[in-house]
């Protein structure tokens, strides 16, 4: 098609993730399988690759902005921009849920947080009690130093008896079929469970030097 020499492409396909490394497709393809292409980068200076007709061009790029150009019948064609975005990952996926405290009370807030280390893209869900009614509030940061980690912390505010159960975060990896899941069981009570009978009274004198004994029964 003279008209259209480079087939279109999906908004996915101009995002192209990969990891440290590997080699990258960048699919402009020409729907004549005959045409010169040249393949340039965002200071329009020409990046040389291998050229397949049917998949685009092949090769280990930087990260950054790339555009395909062919020629035809003298009229200069651009295709779309596509970006390249290199991600360090690593082939396991190291994760750790942590929590301040597992037992809390009616109207205290829960805090949990899950880590995945040495990877920059992951898919990561949440399973907890209240996740039908969406109760939890999810924050993600991204660390890079010292060392890279994802740290998303889930926030449930005002909990009750019924946020009490596992809480649950399942970690994907964004290119290969891995995935790791961690959880911490947290217990809410409806009110404070322990009872404190001090055997002494709310102002105690002392001579210099006596040894004064404090007793508190526990229950």
């Amino acid at each position: 098609d003279p008209d259209m020499p480079f087939v279109p492409s999906l908004p996915e396909d101009q995002f192209i993730l990969v990891e440290e490394g590997d080699p990258a497709v960048i699919p402009c393809r020409t729907s004549d399988p005959d045409a010169q292409v040249t393949l340039v980068n965002s200071l329009d200076k020409p990046v040389y690759a291998l050229y397949d007709t049917k998949q685009g061009f092949i090769g280990n790029f930087p990260a950054g902005s790339y555009t395909c150009k062919t020629m035809v019948k003298g009229v200069e064609f651009k295709s779309d921009e596509f970006l390249i975005y290199i991600i360090r990952a690593t082939s396991q996926l190291p994760v750790e849920i942590e929590a301040l405290k597992t037992v809390y009370k009616t109207g205290e807030t829960i805090v949990v947080t899950c880590v995945v280390f040495d990877n920059e893209v992951v898919n990561l869900q949440w399973n907890y009690p209240g996740k039908v009614k969406e109760k939890g509030l999810i924050k993600l940061d991204d660390i890079k130093v010292p060392s890279q980690k994802l740290v998303y912390t889930l926030t449930i505010p005002e909990a009750s008896v019924k946020d009490t159960g596992d809480y649950e975060c399942t970690a994907r990896h964004a290119t290969k079929e891995v995935k790791e899941n961690k959880k911490v069981v947290i217990t809410v009570h409806d009110k404070g469970f322990v009872h404190l009978e001090p055997q002494f009274s709310p102002l105690e004198a002392v001579n210099l030097h006596e040894v004064k004994n404090f007793v508190v029964d526990v229950q």
